[in-house]
């Protein structure tokens, strides 16, 4: 796992500025300790930080063909790369590495940006043809690795693993996009292709942009997308289909074990990081190494089920358990991520990461479960939810349920089967308004009091709810559930899962491998009737089937807890004083977005109680410590440099 950089003049070949560029690169050392790399040629400077991984003493980057007219600037690892490898050199194709890389520049000369239909990984790279004078960048099928980058005035493109590596470049501005604030308070993250900043952009998951010098802007294009539209295949029968599934996460492992370095993985105790551990184990995998944490506060503390699995599979086990007041990292996780982003598992994250990296380079992880089999508690009650939807035709449902979800107060107080309001809400909508309900961390309704006039003004009409509009217009899905997973794999994922983890893991030096999200795996597991996933209201029914016979029902027929820490807990008591210097701070009050007398409100009902409003108060602690950032913040200085090598 690296980081990448780069400046490329697509206007003509201005000399690159190496200080900036070093210090773009310099930005993301945390991403890759073992050393940097640059190519400099006229108009075109690429960076690299290097993590060592697979050939340790060959796969220095940038890395060039033969003749040194094509170089990449690689961020990942392409899984089947000695496949390629083989039919590149059938092809006559000449390697000078045991790097999976050099598969990259040697596939491109061969097919073009087609090359990309034959990687299966997880990658965001930068190559330059200076024959064609083509810039071609790419992010990978489900957005595991990030790609930053932004267009400048001059007609220059700048890009980078992380935020931060474009906000060291003096000329990217940093004008705060007010589309972003209503994603963050909507979602707890910026969804993909937009950043905070209105000028920078993520390369969204499955897509690549293709310049040629001379083009001042160029569209990102799709190159693959998750099949979860159309027809079903014939269904199997129950026990082959159990087989099938093992056969193929086997074999997803099975990949992600290739490694110079010493590998282990993440033990939960949950199903998905289990089910890693028990496939390492049944394809032969020797001394295998897990880790876990565990929490101080019993009901987030799943270290118990995490140790049988351990037991039951032989494994070297590390726990380390967390105070229940493990906030010290407030400060930390706001320059980690850049951007605001509010997932308060980025904690726990963080820890899991910290502990692996003390005995592993590599960690595999069982992040994309949820998201391939209908595991998250959401799916369960929006199916019900759907049920009653089909029933009953949508003037009834707004005549009826509309008027009651006003009506009725929010007991977040009271036992779960007194608090009817969401649910009544969620009845009004149609599926997707209702689903966009269902995950929003503040409601429409709530941001419409928080934010000022004058903010709302500046949003000029738009509403989070783009973002799901734009991925479902023009699509149809075999059933409801279909469709929100599928919202799930282009929105929640990329933008919340696979960003915490990334950014936590990079934070270590650590790589993270993700066999649930080998895309192949999530192609087959795509097209599997939902009924299969979510099963008499039993999520990853499939999936718990399969594994009966390789770990203890005891961990897979238990309540989800999930990766949570009890922010409820703390903005009660510990960390009551400093929200509410937060809330009724200058920086939360000045900066125009919000209502100061809503911000007092919300910590004042959450404070005695009579609602629960933690996941907003974090989300505003989080937007407060960005700010402070913001604020802070100048265009890193241009340092000074020898001359570089050209390729």
């Amino acid at each position: 796992m690296c980081g990448i950089t780069g400046i490329v003049d697509l206007a003509g070949t201005r000399a690159v500025d190496e200080g900036v560029l070093r210090a773009m690169n310099a930005s993301l050392s945390h991403r890759g300790p073992d050393g940097d790399g640059f190519h400099i040629e006229p108009g075109v400077g690429l960076g690299h930080r290097r993590l060592s991984i697979i050939d340790l003493a060959g796969g220095r980057q940038p890395l060039y063909n033969e003749d040194h007219s094509v170089v990449v600037t690689f961020n990942g690892e392409i899984f089947n790369f000695m496949e390629i490898e083989a039919e590149l050199v059938r092809r006559g194709h000449t390697f000078r590495t045991r790097s999976d890389t050099e598969v990259i520049v040697h596939a491109w000369e061969e097919w073009g940006a087609e090359c990309l239909a034959r990687f299966n990984g997880m990658f965001a790279f930068a190559l330059w043809d200076r024959r064609q004078q083509t810039l071609f960048l790419a992010r990978d099928r489900l957005g595991v690795k990030p790609l930053y980058y932004a267009w400048l005035a001059d007609g220059r493109l700048v890009f980078g693993s992380e935020l931060k590596a474009l906000l060291a470049c003096p000329q990217v501005p940093r004008r705060i996009d007010p589309r972003a604030i209503e994603e963050y308070f909507t979602f707890s993250y910026v969804a993909d292709p937009r950043t905070i900043y209105r000028d920078v952009l993520k390369l969204e998951p499955g897509a690549l942009l293709l310049v040629k010098r001379g083009a001042r802007e160029a569209r990102p294009v799709r190159y693959w997308d998750v099949p979860l539209e159309g027809e079903l295949p014939q269904p199997l029968p129950p026990a082959q289909l159990q087989e099938q599934l093992r056969a193929r996460l086997q074999e997803a492992v099975r990949k992600r074990l290739v490694s110079d370095v010493p590998l282990g993985a993440f033990l939960s105790g949950g199903i998905d990081s289990s089910a890693v551990v028990a496939m390492m184990r049944e394809i032969g995998a020797g001394d295998i190494l897990t880790c876990s944490i565990g929490f101080s506060e019993p009901r987030y503390d799943e270290s118990r089920f995490a140790q049988l699995v351990a037991q039951a599979k032989h494994t070297d086990h590390h726990a380390h358990t967390v105070e229940a007041g493990d906030y010290g990292l407030l400060d930390r996780l706001v320059g980690i991520y850049d951007e605001p982003y509010a997932d308060s598992s980025a904690i726990p994250t963080y820890r899991v990461c910290e502990l692996a990296r003390r005995h592993v380079t590599v960690a595999l992880s069982g992040d994309g479960g949820d998201e391939d089999f209908i595991g998250y508690r959401r799916y369960r009650l929006f199916s019900g939810e759907e049920r009653i939807r089909r029933l009953l035709p949508a003037a009834v449902r707004r005549g009826v349920f509309g008027p009651l979800g006003r009506l009725y107060p929010k007991l977040d107080w009271a036992p779960r089967i007194l608090r009817g309001k969401t649910t009544f809400e969620a009845l009004a909508r149609d599926s997707v308004a209702a689903y966009l309900h269902g995950v929003s961390i503040t409601s429409a309704d709530l941001r419409a009091r928080l934010f000022s006039a004058d903010f709302r003004q500046s949003l000029d009409g738009y509403s989070a709810s783009e973002v799901f509009r734009v991925h479902t217009e023009g699509r149809t899905f075999p059933d409801a559930l279909a469709l929100v997973q599928y919202l799930d794999y282009k929105t929640y994922l990329p933008g919340d899962i696979l960003t915490k983890v990334d950014r936590a893991s990079m934070a270590h030096s650590l790589e993270v491998r993700t066999p649930f999200l080998d895309y192949e795996f999530v192609a087959w597991v795509a097209q599997l009737p939902s009924a299969v996933k979510l099963h008499h209201g039993e999520g990853k029914y499939l999936l718990k089937k399969a594994l009966e016979p390789l770990l203890p029902r005891e961990v897979l027929y238990r309540e989800k807890m999930g990766f949570a820490v009890p922010l409820d807990v703390w903005f009660r008591g510990s960390l009551r004083e400093r929200i509410c210097d937060v809330v009724r701070g200058s920086r939360l009050a000045e900066c125009g977005v919000f209502q100061p007398r809503v911000l007092s409100t919300l910590a004042d009902e959450h404070s005695s109680g009579r609602r629960d409003h933690s996941a907003a108060l974090w989300s505003l602690l989080m937007f407060d410590g960005f700010l402070a950032r913001h604020a802070a913040a100048e265009p890193a200085p241009a340092v000074p440099m020898p001359r570089l090598a050209t390729g």
